[in-house]
């Protein structure tokens, strides 16, 4: 049984797809999101498993929520749940990645720099230049997308916020996105990404800590963040008080 900070992280995380959603498509074990103008966007287009499904049944069912795109991706909030459906998802063709929810365990940051509230314009340079970074076959119509869709996310908390550190001449040079509901008292920090030229200059650090300042003094104290698994920003956070309590599961196949 997931402890209850897993459980409400969980319910926030399917919460936020749905209300982020520009269409939502009930299914056996969970639904369907998409959103025609981020077409491109596979987390604005997939399907989000957040209750018991049939792990035999799940290929077909995604097939017939999805199969008018080009590509077909699958979350599995559940750990048991997203193991259970490796198997059969492999054998239809589909990768298979994990990423940890990270819990914010250690003190709230105090004496750090601090970042700011930015808009999409401040960071859409920067963003663009970074996807670009990513996705070097990418067209100027998939990156141009990927920027956008950030915008959408306001729709998904009650509290979204974009938070940017700048240089001393007034550049972002890292950002990230911090989502909270208040009612539950819970907040993500989400894409934490800084500049490639003002890497290792404590940027992020500035970013990380106000976002988790601004979660504290909203009374969120489930404040976390997702992590690829097999990656290592995971130890630097795990640095900076965060521990894993769960995984997530996603599932991805494309021509």
């Amino acid at each position: 049984m997931p402890s209850p900070e897993l459980q409400r992280i969980n319910a926030f995380l399917s919460a936020f797809a749905r209300r982020r959603a520009a269409q939502v498509v009930e299914l056996p074990g969970g639904f369907a999101v998409s959103d025609d103008a981020f077409a491109h966007s596979h987390a604005d287009n997939q399907v989000v498993i957040d209750a018991t499904v049939d792990p035999e049944a799940l290929p077909t069912i995604a097939e017939e929520a999805l199969g008018h795109l080009p590509y077909q991706v699958i979350s599995v909030l559940d750990d048991e749940t997203g193991a259970a459906c490796a198997e059969p998802l492999i054998r239809a063709g589909y990768t298979w990645s994990t990423c940890l929810v990270m819990l914010h365990t250690g003190p709230v940051p105090t004496g750090i720099r601090t970042a700011e509230r930015v808009d999409l314009d401040a960071i859409r340079t920067p963003l663009t230049q970074r996807w670009r970074g990513f996705l070097p076959d990418a067209d100027d119509e998939v990156i141009r997308q990927l920027v956008e869709r950030r915008e959408a996310r306001r729709r998904g908390a009650d509290a979204v916020h974009f938070i940017g550190a700048r240089t001393e001449q007034g550049e972002v040079a890292s950002w990230a996105d911090l989502y909270m509901d208040r009612s539950t008292g819970t907040a993500q920090i989400e894409d934490l990404i800084t500049s490639e030229a003002h890497l290792g200059r404590g940027h992020a650090d500035a970013v990380l800590s106000t976002a988790l300042r601004l979660a504290a003094e909203e009374d969120c104290g489930t404040r976390f963040l997702i992590a690829d698994a097999a990656d290592w920003p995971q130890h630097w956070y795990e640095r900076r008080g965060f521990s894993a309590i769960g995984r997530t599961h996603f599932f991805e196949r494309v021509p």
